[in-house]
């Protein structure tokens, strides 16, 4: 019987590549969005955040929730960034691990931020973005976070000799 949870089925490591595939196509067209277009995501996002934080946000002016949104634009952005990659870190670690490939934490990383620089590269070429290095860290670091969960998931999930 095989008990290891990375070698169970003989479509995951397909599924798996094919869904890695998808976010980074979606972390694409979130970075191919104009600034314009991105701010709007943000700002939309910032007033979820504060339908559900802040006490009484509907009863606020258009104004005063605008200004809330405006205000945590900045971290909305990052959290964003470092959540996206973050996943991507789990699901390039589960596709390599599933196609048994030796260091597969480490190798879903360099990966992950390989794609990080290539991701802040082409916006670039989005009118009103730019590539930023800060960025391609906060990418790094969320796609670390992400391959060491699954790592750790994986190692405490093996099963133990007695």
């Amino acid at each position: 019987m095989n008990t290891n949870p990375r070698k169970s089925h003989k479509y995951k490591p397909t599924a798996y590549l094919i869904l890695s595939i998808l976010w980074m196509l979606l972390i694409f067209s979130f970075s191919a969005q104009p600034a314009t277009e991105s701010t709007k995501t943000s700002l939309r996002v910032g007033m979820t955040v504060g339908s559900v934080l802040v006490p009484d946000f509907s009863s606020m002016s258009e104004i005063d929730r605008t200004k809330y949104a405006e205000s945590i634009e900045f971290p909305v952005r990052k959290t964003a960034h470092a959540t996206e990659y973050a996943i991507l870190g789990i699901l390039l670690t589960a596709t390599l691990s599933s196609f048994e490939k030796r260091h597969y934490g480490l190798w879903g990383w360099l990966l992950g931020t390989g794609y990080a620089a290539t991701d802040e590269i082409h916006q670039l070429f989005v009118p009103g973005r730019s590539g930023q290095v800060t960025d391609v860290m906060l990418d790094s670091a969320g796609c670390l976070l992400g391959c060491l969960l699954l790592c750790t998931i994986y190692h405490l999930s093996k099963p133990r000799k007695l």
